[in-house]
């Protein structure tokens, strides 16, 4: 035989030998770890990208469902959502300065830990929208856990009181509170049936006149059609119908003149643009006599 035959016939006897007898390498221990890291990475990725889609797929069902006809649906997702990591963390509240906090949280109804899908911000918004002292709510959901909500409350302007109730209301006339209403106790006082709805352009009448404000207590609505000024010196001011401005600037002339606001009076009556009638406060009642002084005057 020929010696190239020979090799021939011999090297795939050597290839054979060697991938009989030859081992794989067993892999060392940082190879392992990192194995197991790779495996433990795979569902987390999928979580996140679950997570993500079931996000996009819960805004699409906002989107096609304003009106809440595929409720259970929503349910469902929002607990798939909880599930997943997407819940309440916080609620952050800004704007609350007169509104009771029992009631902001009573209108949010939510607590932490809840489903952020589960929250309805537009719900939210119309029963925080009820309270008294919320003229506009904001409220924003965002799924990063957070919940933001802005407040646009009513100012105080007045207190009024009526039928022996007081309350506080705004400039438009809207009632905010019935309690605690000792807090307000700087706001000017408006008396009367009526008087809640157009005190506005009267207490800011009255305040461009300090001389006359100093000295007022309250102004009184009569008959649903003018005012009367109390002041604090029991004196009553009658103004007339239409013509505050005209008959206040009156007052201010003749206070300057004849010191009119600080003479003790029944009343100013102004109703008459050409006239000005002052009432004097009644007499005080005679002191009877004693008995023992009348017998001596008797025998005399």
């Amino acid at each position: 035989m020929e010696p190239s035959r020979a090799r021939r016939e011999r090297e795939p006897t050597r290839r054979s030998r060697t991938a009989v007898t030859s081992a794989p390498s067993r892999p060392s221990r940082f190879r392992l770890w990192l194995r197991r890291r790779r495996g433990l990475a795979r569902p987390a990725g999928l979580a996140v990208l679950g997570a993500g889609a079931l996000v996009v797929a819960a805004l699409a069902v906002m989107a096609a469902d304003p009106y809440g006809r595929l409720a259970g649906l929503w349910e469902g997702a929002a607990e798939i959502g909880a599930e997943a990591g997407l819940t309440v963390n916080e609620v952050l509240l800004e704007g609350s300065r007169n509104t009771p906090p029992e009631l902001v949280r009573e209108a949010l109804a939510v607590r932490r830990g809840d489903p952020i899908l589960g929250f309805d911000p537009h719900a939210a918004r119309e029963r925080l929208e009820m309270i008294a002292w919320v003229a506009r709510a904001h409220v924003e959901r965002h799924l990063t856990g957070t919940i933001r909500v802005r407040l646009e409350e009513r100012q105080p302007f007045a207190i009024w009181q009526r039928d022996g109730r007081f309350s506080v209301i705004d400039d438009h006339g809207n009632v905010v509170a019935t309690e605690n209403i000792g807090a307000f106790g700087r706001l000017p006082l408006v008396v009367g049936t009526g008087a809640d709805r157009v005190a506005g352009p009267m207490v800011a009448l009255l305040r461009s006149v300090p001389e006359v404000q100093d000295r007022t207590h309250a102004l009184v609505r009569v008959a649903e059609r003018r005012w009367n000024l109390r002041l604090r010196n029991g004196t009553d001011v009658l103004l007339p119908e239409g013509q505050e401005a005209a008959a206040l600037a009156r007052l201010v002339e003749l206070h300057a003149k004849q010191g009119l606001l600080d003479r003790t009076l029944a009343a100013i009556d102004l109703r008459l643009p050409d006239k000005l009638v002052l009432r004097l406060p009644p007499a005080p009642p005679a002191a009877e006599q004693p008995a023992a002084q009348r017998v001596r005057s008797g025998r005399g």
